[in-house]
């Protein structure tokens, strides 16, 4: 399909890559390299030496002039007409352009490859080899080869595209990046099924295969192709080159996840402390694939990594920090067009390299859209400021400020809602983020410079509905009451009110009520938090009982009961039941207690009585006592006289009863 044929371009003075002028003045065999210099093979002395950096060449002025406009300049404002002399420094493609661009004016064959042509092109243009000078003139013949045969095969545009690297501003100018990047996007857009070229990354042993030959090293009409089979072919170029491909193809309609992966596939090559020990086969594929190709694809992607060893860290670092702020611009704005980890990773990276605040704040945003799917080592990011806490705590907590405005925007737009229902992840988001929090605070409160400020803004930024079980931020609290044990009673009450008692679980209470570091009043807290579920724990059970021996009859048996009831039902059930069961025994040895104490405190106070008996042996206290005696009998005479006399007659016995009384007392 896209593939490069000789059929094609018969008659154009082409062949099979070869181009050739068939007018020349000068006739020669070739060239010959003599140590830095080159030489004409011809009888004709040399009038005219051209100087490109170290290498020398010993040309003819006549094969040049004819050509060149830029040499016909140079030599007639030089005024000079024995010059023999010219300086082309900045010459686009160097010595090996000028080489083949020489030898075209002699008429010699030059072979042109998507290795070369790049270069050829810019030096034709710079040595200004137009159709005013000679018809059919290099300017022309390098264009037409682009349009033609480049730009119609997948790995020659990849070729080019990574040849003008070091071409840079003539490949721009003379619109070659833009051609190649929109030919790659084009192709790899297209229909996969109609794919015939190579994708698997690694060219050919030859630099450039004859165009006749691509059909059979094409993979076949049927073999199935993978969605990612451009990824390691684009992943080599430039990080500038990369842009403009990735640029090209979102316009041309790719599937954002695809964008996404081939992004992450590009970090994994070009930044090589993205990717930590986890990812190890992501890491290792990559690395393989590099030393396979970056010999033969001339430069390979090392090139702005690793760079030279002669070359100082500080150049890496504006490279990386170049890669990082083009890769953070390109990234999809589609949720999940790449992974939290790897948002989380490049963000640390952004941190260290001091990348543009803008972009940082973009990629927080982007970070706080995905929050739920982080993990606790992703989170832990340096502090590269110069701020006192080890870990970032202020980056996490604007994380988690993103990550609630985007919920609420979600949460007030009806189509972002609808969507995030039928996903239904969006209810279990905060609590997720909850736990990943609760974690985060548990790691970073080991750290004494952690203020309790920050501390307790990062615990109460999220809602109290986001968290079922306050069991982990016990721990985080727990913790860091370790490693601060200065904090005074009013700091240790401000820290603890971040948590709710009553949402705390059995083991959690039992560690808490015997927690030394806790305030008093926060441990009076959780044991009466714990006697209220254990009261309602208590009345459930027995609710349940009642229930389950009322409508015993309408099941069938045990086993029909469990078949009908969801595996995960069964099991909440089974451990609510150990519960109780745990909860009644707790239950029945307070109430032994009780019963034991209560029967030390009679038998206490019956030894107090006989104490108190043995001391009280006076005349007045015995005199008492027999007074309390008659008393007593007194009052059951009249008991028995009242039942047997009217009720007129006992009224005024009971009122001249006291005067009685008196009269013996007195």
């Amino acid at each position: 399909m896209w593939d490069s044929e000789s059929e094609s371009f018969g008659g154009r003075d082409y062949g099979n890559g070869i181009l050739s002028s068939t007018k020349h003045a000068v006739k020669t065999d070739g060239f010959e390299l003599r140590g830095q210099s080159w030489y004409v093979a011809t009888d004709i002395p040399s009038d005219l030496l051209v100087q490109i950096g170290d290498a020398n060449f010993h040309l003819h002025k006549y094969p040049l002039l004819s050509r060149s406009g830029k040499i016909n300049r140079v030599i007639y404002e030089s005024r000079d007409p024995g010059l023999n002399k010219i300086e082309l420094n900045d010459l686009p493609g160097g010595p090996e352009a000028f080489e083949l661009a020489a030898k075209f004016c002699y008429g010699i064959a030059v072979d042109l490859t998507a290795g070369n042509i790049s270069g050829l092109r810019c030096a034709a243009e710079y040595l200004e080899m137009t159709e005013d000078l000679e018809e059919g003139n290099l300017i022309f013949k390098t264009e037409a080869f682009l349009s033609y045969v480049v730009l119609s095969s997948w790995r020659d545009s990849i070729l080019v595209l990574k040849s003008c690297e070091k071409l840079t501003p003539w490949a721009e100018n003379l619109q070659i990046v833009r051609r190649c990047s929109e030919s790659i996007a084009w192709k790899a857009c297209a229909n996969p099924k109609g794919i015939r070229w190579a994708y698997t990354g690694k060219p050919p042993k030859v630099s450039s295969p004859r165009w006749n030959d691509m059909k059979d090293s094409s993979p076949s009409r049927n073999q199935t192709v993978p969605p990612d089979w451009w990824f390691e072919d684009v992943s080599i170029l430039r990080i500038d080159h990369f842009v403009r491909v990735i640029t090209a193809i979102k316009v041309k309609g790719m599937r954002f996840e695809l964008i996404g992966a081939s992004i992450m596939q590009y970090a994994a090559k070009w930044l090589p402390g993205l990717i930590k020990d986890g990812a190890v086969s992501i890491d290792e594929g990559s690395n393989s694939s590099n030393s396979s190709s970056s010999s033969s694809w001339k430069g390979g992607y090392h090139m702005i990594v690793a760079a030279s060893k002669d070359e100082p860290p500080l150049t890496q670092g504006k490279d990386q920090r170049l890669i990082v702020e083009s890769l953070i611009s390109i990234i999809p704005s589609q949720k999940d067009s790449v992974s939290c980890s790897f948002l989380l990773r490049l963000l640390r990276m952004a941190n260290m390299l001091k990348v543009a605040p803008a972009l940082v704040t973009e990629l927080e945003k982007r970070v706080g859209m995905q929050f739920e799917q982080a993990t606790l080592a992703d989170l832990l990011i340096p502090s590269y400021n110069k701020s006192e806490t080890m870990y970032d705590v202020d980056l996490i907590q604007r994380l988690l400020e993103h990550f609630l405005v985007q919920e609420q925007t979600e949460s007030s737009s009806p189509s972002r809602q609808s969507f995030s229902d039928q996903r239904g992840n969006n209810p279990n988001a905060k609590m997720r983020v909850a736990r990943l929090v609760d974690s985060y605070l548990t790691e970073v409160s080991r750290d004494r410079n952690l203020s309790l400020t920050k501390f307790q803004v990062l615990a109460e930024a999220l809602p109290e509905s986001a968290r079922t079980c306050d069991d982990g931020l016990y721990r985080a609290i727990d913790s860091y009451l370790k490693a601060h044990p200065t904090l005074s009673e009013h700091e240790r009450k401000r820290l603890c009110r971040v948590m709710d008692c009553q949402k705390l679980s059995i083991d959690a209470c039992m560690h808490a009520a015997q927690n030394e570091r806790l305030p008093l009043r926060v441990v009076v807290q959780v044991l009466f938090s714990e006697q209220v579920k254990i009261s309602n724990a208590i009345a459930n059970s027995s609710l349940k009982d009642a229930s389950e021996t009322q409508y015993q009859p309408m099941i069938p048996n045990r086993k029909t009961l469990l078949e009908g009831t969801p595996q995960s039902f069964q099991e909440g059930w089974t451990a609510a039941k150990k519960d109780i069961n745990t909860l009644k025994f707790e239950l029945e040895s307070v109430k032994t207690k009780y019963l034991e104490l209560q029967n030390d405190m009679e038998n206490l106070q019956r030894q107090f009585d006989k104490l108190t008996n043995k001391k009280q042996t006076s005349a007045w206290t015995s005199g008492w006592k027999k007074l309390s005696k008659l008393t007593k009998m007194t009052n059951v005479e009249n008991h028995h006289i009242e039942s047997q006399v009217p009720e007129a007659t006992i009224e005024q016995q009971t009122r001249k009863t006291p005067r009685r009384w008196r009269n013996s007392i007195s």
